[in-house]
C-alpha cells in the first residue's frame, strides 16, 4: 500500500495543485550544522545530530530516492535508531510502512497515543470534508506511544512534544532541544506568512485554527529564539512571521490561493532544482 499511495499522490496531487503556488518544499540540504533536510517530491524530511546522533523527523513517502539523497547528506539509513513522527498521512509514513523498502525496518518509532488509533483501525483518516476514506496505514516498528505535553530524551537530545489537532486527531509536534520546532502539517507559508494547514486535508478545520492559536500562545510564553521547520513550506526563525494569520486556513480548492507564493514551483513535483551540488554546498534559506 505503501508505494502505491506514494505514487498515486504524486500524479494526483500534481495535477491538482499544479500552478497555484502553494508549493514550496525545501530541496535537500543542510539548515544548520544539526539540522539538514531531505526533498521529497513535495514533502520535507529532517535529520537531527548531535554528538554524533542522528533522529530523523518524519519519514516521508515511500521514495525510490531515498538511500541517494540520504548519501547526499553523509546518512546511513542503518544509523536511523529512533523516528519522530508527527502523523501517520503516507506522505510523513511512507519509508516504514508495511510494504517499504524496510530501510528501517529496526528503527523505534515514536508517535502519538491518539494518532496510533489510526494505525489500530479505531479510527479512519477522513480527507475533503469527511468524503473521503484513506486506507489504514500499517507498519511493522517497535512504537513508543507520546502524550499531549511530554518530554522525553534520545541519547542527549531533549525532546517535548505538544499535541495540536486538527489536521489528524493525534497530530503532534516537536520541540528539540528548545532551539527547533518540528511542526509537519500544522502551519502552511505563504509569502506573507504563516496560516493554518490546507483545508482540504483537514479533519476538523476550526480544530485545527484553534489548536495552532494554542501553540503560538504556549510558544510566546516560553520566550524562546527558535528555528520553526514545517513540513512542507520550509523555515523560519521568525515567530511573527509564523502566527501571522492563525485565523485563516490555507484553501487548496481555490484556482489561485490566497495563501500562494509566486516564488513557488509551477508543480511541485517537479525537482530537477534539487541536487548534490546544492545539498552539500548551499544552506538552506528561510522563508
Amino acid at each position: 500500500m505503501s508505494k502505491i499511495e506514494s505514487k498515486m499522490q504524486e500524479k494526483v496531487m500534481s495535477l491538482l495543485f499544479r500552478g497555484k503556488e502553494i508549493f514550496k518544499p525545501l530541496n535537500t540540504g543542510h539548515i544548520d550544522e544539526r539540522v539538514s533536510c531531505l526533498r521529497e517530491y513535495v514533502a520535507n524530511i529532517y535529520f537531527y545530530k548531535k554528538d554524533d546522533y542522528t533522529i530523523m523527523i518524519d519519514a516521508g513517502y515511500n521514495y525510490d530516492r531515498l538511500v541517494e539523497k540520504m548519501k547526499w547528506l553523509d546518512i546511513d539509513p542503518k544509523d536511523i535508531q529512533e523516528i519522530l513522527i508527527t502523523h501517520q498521512d503516507t506522505d510523513h509514513v511512507g519509508a516504514i510502512e508495511k510494504g517499504s523498502d524496510g530501510l528501517f525496518s529496526e528503527s523505534t518509532i515514536y508517535i502519538g497515543k491518539i494518532e496510533n488509533e489510526y494505525l489500530e483501525g479505531r479510527k479512519k483518516r477522513k480527507v475533503f470534508g469527511g468524503l473521503v476514506k484513506l486506507p489504514q496505514v500499517h507498519m511493522e516498528n517497535k512504537k513508543i506511544l507520546v502524550d499531549d505535553g511530554q518530554v522525553f530524551y534520545i541519547g542527549n537530545i531533549k525532546i517535548e512534544a505538544f499535541l495540536v489537532p486538527g489536521h489528524t486527531w493525534g497530530h503532534l509536534v516537536y520541540l528539540i532541544d528548545d532551539a527547533y520546532l518540528f511542526t509537519g502539517d500544522t502551519i502552511w507559508f505563504g509569502a506573507d506568512g504563516g496560516y493554518a494547514f490546507l483545508n482540504i486535508l483537514a479533519e476538523d478545520k476550526k480544530l485545527q485554527i484553534k489548536s495552532l492559536k494554542k501553540l503560538e500562545e504556549t510558544l510566546r510564553k516560553r520566550n524562546l529564539k527558535l528555528k520553526i521547520i514545517t513540513g512542507h513550506t520550509g523555515w523560519t526563525d521568525d515567530i511573527d512571521f509564523v502566527f501571522a494569520h492563525t485565523d485563516e486556513i490555507c484553501n487548496g480548492l481555490k484556482r489561485k490561493p490566497k495563501v500562494h507564493d509566486p516564488k513557488a514551483l509551477y508543480d511541485g513535483y517537479d525537482e530537477k532544482d534539487d541536487t548534490e551540488d546544492k545539498a552539500r554546498n548551499v544552506l538552506l534559506e528561510r522563508c
